[in-house]
């Protein structure tokens, strides 16, 4: 691609900004470590909201979509889709009882929860576990997707992008800390948006698509394009749809998709200036996540479908492109390469601002579990606010290094995306019920880590080649689920007094002879209302993909189920507990 002026300009405006953002937020941000990880506990739902969104708008998330539609169609992405049912229960049912916690990470839920030792050590090897090694390797799958960016639309080296985009990040995120991600997010979230919109419109108007309505009518176009998959094939509807509807939502961890709510998702809700503000962030999140932004990335797919229809024609048109690199995952960046000048470094300024957005918000995490849950907890437990805000700038650095590091041995966003859900199955369940099943305790935590670990791990690289992936997920949910069920079963109980501790900091009402009734009231309430939310915000992802496919049958009664769904959510909510 020829780069221009303007194309540069545009880039590096954006660039400045995400740095000057930062730095003079930094003295804000400096006063104290709620400051720099919470924002103060002051901030709006829109702004949290928007945050969440952009920070799922990942550099890799159009091409882990690229890659779905061009191997299993449209109905590929049920594997993400099923997410929506966790993220709303998250929304109306657990938002409410992470901002009455008041805890300054998800993590120190575990020595509120449960008893003894076994919390701390909980406590202190999730906070390793997640802010580091997991979290380094979400990064890396982000920086991978950058790196294939800028091999394909540059030919530039792997090392000079994470050094000229990890710079910016680490810039933004170690000066600005959270209120510094939430105000950038905002903004990157508005260009990122942008930009994929301008990338759909092109790649469908490519002279070899021919526009909307040739897309649509294409042979090969034609077997990709349906919502749900072929049902008279086992081979593609159980492993596409049956699996993740059935299993996997509730069943597996997945960053941003945390059953119960966990991770940035917490965070953000930890940092909301109120109940309201928390759930309504929580909302807007899954709203805009599932219902507003696949199709155009959707539409970039399909088009390249028509462009580039295997990875041979991917390969000839990328000749200067590492052959390690062509999966179909890069089939995004490659219709990137036929924009125009001035749209092109806008689009490309796109990209940049959806690493920037995802990079910074998982820096700022697992800085703040290394600090609060490691070094404040149990290496420095006497660390002034400044200590901590110090080590928080420093870890920052440490993982930006790590996910780079990481970046350049990986392959494809499928790869890390199916390794990430293969190392949290099982879990989810227990998430989900941790907040109201009292015999749950810190060795149901320790033992579902553990079988969901060791069983996917086994499963991976000794288990037998036969076994198709989702029977191997199967497998593993189901061993793990019995596993840490029996270790809740036969290891001790929670002493009495932290789960009254535990009640009266979870309830609405703070009375204790009315702390169960009001949670139980909440739980029914919440679900109801993530019931009709899930049913609407899918009804309305639908009613988008029929309008653009054509259908106006479909589209108008799906927009009609949307609209009912709505009001039925906001019936539930108001009526009287």
């Amino acid at each position: 691609m020829k780069f221009t002026g303007l194309d540069w300009g545009i880039v590096g405006v954006i660039l400045l900004a995400i740095i000057a953002t930062g730095l003079f937020l930094s003295h804000r941000a400096s006063k104290n470590a709620e400051s720099f990880f919470l924002g103060g506990r002051s901030m709006p739902w829109w702004l949290l909201g928007t945050s969440m969104v952009a920070t799922t708008f990942a550099t890799d998330t159009p091409n882990l979509v690229t890659g779905l539609v061009r191997e299993n169609g449209v109905a590929g992405n049920w594997g993400w889709w099923v997410f929506l049912i966790t993220g709303m229960i998250s929304a109306f049912v657990y938002a409410r009882l992470w901002r009455r916690l008041g805890v300054a990470t998800d993590l120190e839920f575990y020595e509120l929860r449960y008893s003894g030792r076994p919390a701390s050590f909980l406590r202190g090897f999730r906070a390793v576990y997640l802010g580091f090694f997991f979290n380094v390797l979400v990064m890396a799958n982000v920086t991978l997707a950058l790196i294939k960016y800028g091999n394909v639309l540059f030919g530039i080296s792997p090392v000079l992008i994470v050094l000229i985009a990890g710079t910016a990040t680490v810039l933004m995120s170690a000066s600005g800390g959270l209120l510094g991600v939430l105000v950038t997010d905002f903004f990157l979230f508005i260009i990122s948006m942008i930009g994929a919109i301008a990338a759909a419109y092109f790649a469908v108007n490519h002279v070899d698509v021919g526009g909307l309505e040739g897309l649509m009518r294409n042979a090969l176009v034609l077997e990709k394009r349906s919502f749900l998959p072929d049902f008279s094939d086992p081979n593609q509807y159980v492993p596409l749809f049956l699996v993740p509807l059935l299993m996997q939502w509730w069943s597996a961890w997945y960053p941003g998709s945390e059953p119960g709510g966990g991770g940035y998702v917490a965070q953000r809700m930890l940092a909301a200036k109120d109940e309201n503000n928390a759930v309504g962030a929580a909302i807007l999140f899954n709203v805009a996540h599932y219902a507003l932004r696949p199709w155009p990335w959707i539409l970039v797919a399909l088009a390249s479908l028509v462009v580039f229809p295997d990875l041979a024609s991917l390969k000839a048109a990328l000749p200067h492109v590492d052959e390690r690199l062509i999966q179909n995952d890069l089939a995004y960046p490659a219709m990137l390469t036929f924009l125009p000048s001035g749209l092109f470094g806008l689009v490309v300024a796109s990209i940049l601002a959806a690493y920037v957005s995802t990079m910074s918000t998982m820096l700022n995490l697992g800085s703040s579990y290394m600090v609060n849950d490691v070094y404040g907890r149990f290496i420095r437990p006497g660390a002034t606010e400044h200590d901590k805000v110090r080590a928080g700038r420093i870890v920052i650095v440490v993982l930006m290094v790590a996910a780079a590091f990481l970046a350049l041995v990986l392959d494809s966003a499928m790869q890390a995306f199916r390794l990430l859900l293969s190392v949290g199955a099982g879990t989810g369940l227990l998430f989900f019920l941790r907040w109201f099943w009292t015999r749950i305790n810190a060795w149901s935590e320790i033992a579902a880590m553990a079988l969901s670990l060791v069983t996917a791990g086994y499963l991976e690289f000794f288990g037998s080649p036969d076994l198709q992936i989702w029977q191997r997920f199967a497998l593993t949910v189901g061993l793990t689920t019995i596993g840490w069920i029996v270790v809740t079963l036969v290891s001790p109980r929670n002493t009495p007094e932290t789960l009254r501790k535990f009640a009266a900091l979870t309830a609405a009402n703070k009375g204790k002879n009315q702390a169960d009734h009001t949670i139980n009231a909440e739980l029914k309430t919440g679900l109801w209302a993530a019931f009709y939310a899930t049913i609407g915000v899918y009804a309305l992802m639908f009613a988008t993909g029929s309008a653009l496919y054509g259908q106006w049958g479909l589209f108008g009664v799906l927009l009609v189920t949307s609209v009912l769904s709505g009001l039925a959510t906001l019936w539930a909510v108001r009526r009287k507990r």
